[in-house]
């Protein structure tokens, strides 16, 4: 297995560690989870710098990296959603999730006829996206258990923070929940010719 691939799936790992530690909501587990949320975050460009540097880019690279950063996305909203005072709408979640599945669908579509998708500006911009969200919650949460274990040092504007903290939440995951359901709609415009293919193409030896 690549240097590439081991990173990748390392990231897998560290989404199941970091959905733990921010359901767990002590002061040092979330702090803990933003640290790996970071490290996750980084790795993903490492693991695309050195599979490309080293010439060692391969199918099951290009079919599971993608699939380690819904994973890491997914776990990390849904631990959100476990916390009642982050407001967290299931509706967003959900439809992140839908979205996330489909387009992996359509990744494997895209490999049944030997082709691999490659990442769209759509995909990125909601990357970006997701990413910021999960940063600025998981800073939150952060600040949120600081002041609970120091309450003394409740400054004005980390109060405020504090206090608005499930609006922000809330907020940040529809915007997110609407940015990745439109690079959806995207990605299924831009390779339509791909899904009709595969509704009316026959599989050998099926029949169907």
């Amino acid at each position: 297995m690549t240097l590439a691939n081991r990173i990748t799936l390392m990231r897998m790992f560290l989404s199941l560690v970091i959905f733990a530690l921010i359901f767990y909501r002590g002061f040092w587990s979330v702090l803990a989870a933003f640290i790996l949320l970071t490290v996750a975050s980084i790795s993903d460009y490492v693991d695309g710098v050195i599979a490309r540097r080293t010439n060692t880019t391969t199918h099951f690279g290009a079919i599971v990296d993608p699939l380690a950063d819904k994973i890491l996305i997914l776990s990390t909203f849904l631990a959100f959603a476990s916390i009642r005072e982050l407001t967290i709408p299931l509706w967003a979640v959900f439809i992140i999730l839908l979205r996330e599945f489909t387009i992996s669908t359509l990744r494997v579509l895209a490999a049944l006829h030997g082709n691999v998708m490659k990442a769209e500006a759509a995909g990125k911009l909601k990357t970006t996206a997701q990413l910021t969200s999960s940063f600025i919650i998981m800073a939150l949460l952060v600040l949120k258990a600081w002041l609970k274990k120091h309450p003394a040092h409740d400054a004005a504007w980390l109060t405020w923070l504090v206090k608005y903290s499930g609006r922000i939440a809330h907020d940040l995951t529809v915007v997110t929940a609407l940015v990745t359901l439109i690079s959806g709609f995207i990605y299924l415009y831009n390779h339509r010719e791909l899904i009709k293919k595969s509704w009316s193409e026959k599989r050998a030896g099926l029949g169907k």
